[in-house]
């Protein structure tokens, strides 16, 4: 059983560039015989004195009156696009306002800054304004507090910044490897001190990122990208299955979390220090999707959890489809109340609630529901934990600093249902919070029962209690709503 992997299938959408000036790239229009000019270089050039260095594209009809024109008003050329007829030159203020009244120029545009497409997707989740609004019984902000989320997935780094509490120690209170290599049993279950990488170890990166969008701290990077994932406040049980993941392998995880999930450090551990479990996240699957098994050791366990008050999250693939077949991951089909199988919403990269079913999310066949997705969660071009020493964090074509001035590319952008999954299990911590006495099936129904009906793909139809699609389920989760639902104040 392959581990999630969204960048094999997804590599075009690891990275979209996008240049987003105030105004809109509408070209404002000069008096006289001036070309054209950019909206970002017209605001530029009116801030600037004229002998402050600025980078410009000078466009013509073609390259070569594009350079005469730079050459006349003095321009230095940085290089050319000889098939589009624009050059990109450098020189002053002054210069570059005289290129404008160069014969043949069409248009002058700047150097703009571009903003990376992606996103934490907790704006889009409202798990972000529930986190900031929203209150406990305690009066404590709902962040996850008080709640253990247990990530099976390739491993951890517990040193990242992402998961370092406010007393200096990281919140990850158990790190485990499982060696098992046949087997349910949890004796092959062994512990790893909680300052060792296990990600790294692994060759992986995938759990790291996928543990950051769950549970990850609310920082502020050095370029001022705002990061964090739906459940800062909680604490993490890694559950390191290495890079290739074999059912034996994260069966065996689940039965650990099954046999610990009261007391995960031990019952002389108390529980504000190393709280119970209450979610699972499982971002791996079966290239594919196929038939639900109810007869598998991963639905016994998963329905042995849901009766001990543990809410399991899946994936749902990343094989896309149309309905005509059932391409979502097995397990996650199972109708247990507290089984849930989350598909990927794209936010755009501007946090939007009405944004698009990711190409890439498996659908189910449409007219079988048990096949369908329960609900949608941001899992495109989502920005998260990441190491450069970790594989997939090379696969991620935006690296990001910080928060401090040594942590390099410590943040990256991947796509996938492995990263929508995640989303939901630090949500479904958020609300254990609000509500620590109720059931999987109450958190399930608060979360599918006041979910956004965003519009995009198949239209919502009659679905039990809800209304659902084949290929987003019953929409994007509304955090703020579940939240509100089970008794949070504010």
């Amino acid at each position: 059983m392959a581990v999630s992997r969204p960048w094999r299938r997804r590599a075009a959408l690891v990275v979209a560039l996008l240049a987003v000036p105030a105004a809109g790239m509408v070209p404002a229009q000069a008096a006289g015989p001036s070309a054209p000019v950019a909206p970002g270089l017209a605001r530029l050039l009116s801030a600037v004195t004229g002998t402050a260095g600025v980078t410009a594209l000078v466009h013509a009809d073609d390259v070569a009156t594009a350079e005469r024109a730079a050459r006349s008003a003095g321009l230095t050329k940085i290089t050319s696009f000889g098939k589009i007829g624009v050059v990109a030159v450098r020189g002053t203020a002054d210069q570059v306002r005289a290129v404008r009244e160069a014969a043949g120029v069409t248009y002058v545009e700047g150097n703009e800054k571009l903003k990376a497409h992606g996103s934490a997707g907790t704006t889009a989740t409202r798990s972000l304004q529930t986190q900031a609004q929203l209150k406990d019984a305690g009066g404590a902000p709902v962040d996850g507090r008080g709640v253990s989320v247990a990530i099976i997935d390739t491993g951890v780094d517990p040193t990242h910044p992402a998961f370092k509490g406010a007393d200096g120690k990281t919140r990850v209170v158990r790190n485990l490897k499982s060696l098992c290599l046949d087997g349910t049993a949890t004796n092959c279950i062994v512990d790893v001190p909680t300052s060792v990488d296990t990600d790294t170890l692994s060759l992986g990166g995938h759990g790291t990122h996928v543990t950051g969008i769950a549970a990850g701290n609310r920082l502020t990077l050095t370029d001022g990208t705002k990061v964090g994932g739906s459940a800062p406040g909680s604490k993490i049980v890694s559950v390191s299955t290495g890079a290739a993941l074999l059912v034996l392998g994260t069966d065996a995880a689940l039965n650990w979390v099954l046999e610990n999930h009261k007391a995960p450090c031990g019952a002389g551990v108390a529980a504000s220090v190393c709280p119970p479990i209450k979610v699972t996240n499982n971002s791996y699957g079966p290239s594919g999707g196929g038939a639900f098994d109810p007869n598998s050791a991963t639905v016994k366990l998963q329905r042995a959890l849901a009766a001990e008050g543990v809410v399991t999250v899946w994936a749902n693939g990343n094989d896309g489809g149309d309905g005509s077949a059932n391409l979502s991951n097995p397990p996650g089909q199972d109708q247990t109340p507290g089984v849930l199988s989350v598909a990927s919403f794209n936010d755009q990269g501007t946090e939007t609630r009405d944004g698009t079913v990711s190409d890439f999310s498996s659908r189910g066949l449409k007219s079988s529901q048990s096949s369908w997705p329960d609900v949608s969660a941001p899992g495109e071009n989502i920005l998260s934990s990441c190491r450069p020493t970790q594989p997939i964090c090379t696969q991620g074509l935006q690296p990001k600093n910080g928060p401090g001035l040594l942590d390099l590319a410590t943040y990256n952008v991947i796509s996938g249902t492995s990263m929508a999954a995640p989303q939901i299990t630090g949500i479904v911590a958020q609300l254990f919070q609000v509500a620590p006495n109720a059931s999987p099936a109450e958190i399930e129904a608060a979360i599918k029962g006041t979910a956004y009906k965003f519009a995009d793909g198949s239209p919502y139809v009659a679905a039990g209690p809800y209304t659902s699609s084949f290929d987003k389920g019953t929409g994007l989760v509304d955090t703020f709503a579940a939240a509100k639902s089970l008794g949070a104040q504010g």
